[in-house]
């Protein structure tokens, strides 16, 4: 029988002070907020702690990305 093992776990949810330390540059935690409201960010809650999922901010960041590239086009 064979088994099959995950080598890495995919981290599907990140903390709001990893989100806006690692992800978005230091942004405010307000501002982590105000973008989850907007919809830009998928909030995940389990208990009382608040997530986002890395989906929803690779997608952000890529929008901010493809934005970019475009006014400057």
């Amino acid at each position: 029988m064979e088994v099959n093992e995950l080598s890495e776990p995919v981290n599907r949810l990140v903390s709001i002070p990893e989100a806006k330390e690692k992800w978005l540059g230091g942004l405010g935690r307000t501002s982590v907020f105000a973008l989850i409201k907007q919809g830009h960010l998928t909030r995940v809650k389990i208990g009382r702690r608040t997530f986002v999922t890395s989906k929803s901010l690779e997608a952000y960041l890529d929008r901010l990305e493809q934005q970019q590239e475009s006014a400057s086009a």
